[in-house]
């Protein structure tokens, strides 16, 4: 009985989505193909492959839980100041994600300092780098929960198998000395390990209070700025000079 083009469809449809191809079936049937066969199967193939990478990027970027999306594509860099190690370009690059480096943006609020870490993760993600984002607050609370809870290792061995940790607000409130020990397991764990991108509006000189212990400070600043690149971002209010309530 002749089988119908409608359900001969469905059949190899079905098949498709079912298997995984051994070599001696791909060997058998590629060496009797003929070329419009060949130049129909590679247009199918090129196809799955692009809707797969673009599904994948976009859980990466679900799972990173940025609180907006960003990019550079209107980001003004004309107030930032790179280091001397660490150019606009090289930093777009994200060679510093594959050197397992720290990125620190310091400047005043609303300088686009979380603009730029977003953007960067963002890009992380889509070229299929794992990456997570914390405010500095979350992150502590989230640990705390963990530690409390028995599950703190667990949650640690997650981060460790990021390729980028965002955290922002680092400084912005005090913390008393469970939260910087937690914080600082993060910081050693990944030292020389994966990357890092902060953000802060303070100078180190000033980190030391906001933590119930100077020399865990003193180790938390020691580990960023052995392999970081410091990008300031100034003082200009971006928000608020876009603000509706000023005329």
């Amino acid at each position: 009985m002749r089988t119908s083009k409608k359900d001969l469809k469905q059949e190899v449809y079905d098949l498709l989505r079912q298997m995984f191809f051994s070599k001696a079936t791909l060997a058998q049937h590629l060496a009797a193909a003929t070329v419009g066969e060949l130049q129909f199967l590679n247009s199918m193939l090129d196809t799955e492959q692009t809707v797969r990478t673009a599904s994948r990027r976009a859980r990466y970027v679900k799972s990173a839980g940025f609180p907006v999306m960003k990019s550079f594509e209107a980001y003004d860099f004309s107030g930032i100041q790179f280091p001397r190690l660490m150019s606009k370009e090289q930093m777009l690059t994200l060679d510093f994600v594959h050197e397992k480096k720290v990125l620190l943006f310091y400047g005043g609020c609303g300088s686009g300092k979380t603009h730029a870490m977003t953007a960067l993760g963002i890009m992380a993600c889509n070229a299929d780098l794992k990456v997570k984002f914390f405010t500095v607050s979350q992150l502590v609370s989230l640990m705390k929960r963990a530690h409390h809870e028995g599950t703190l290792e667990k949650f640690l061995a997650a981060l460790e198998r990021l390729d980028l940790l965002c955290l922002d607000e680092f400084g912005y409130l005090p913390l008393d000395l469970e939260s910087g020990q937690l914080l600082f397991q993060v910081i050693a764990s990944a030292y020389e390990r994966q990357a890092l991108i902060l953000t802060t509006n303070l100078p180190f000189n000033a980190w030391g209070p906001l933590f119930a212990d100077e020399q865990l400070a003193a180790a938390i600043i020691d580990r960023i700025v052995h392999y970081g690149h410091m990008i300031k971002t100034g003082d200009k209010d971006w928000r608020l000079s876009h603000s509706l309530m000023i005329d």
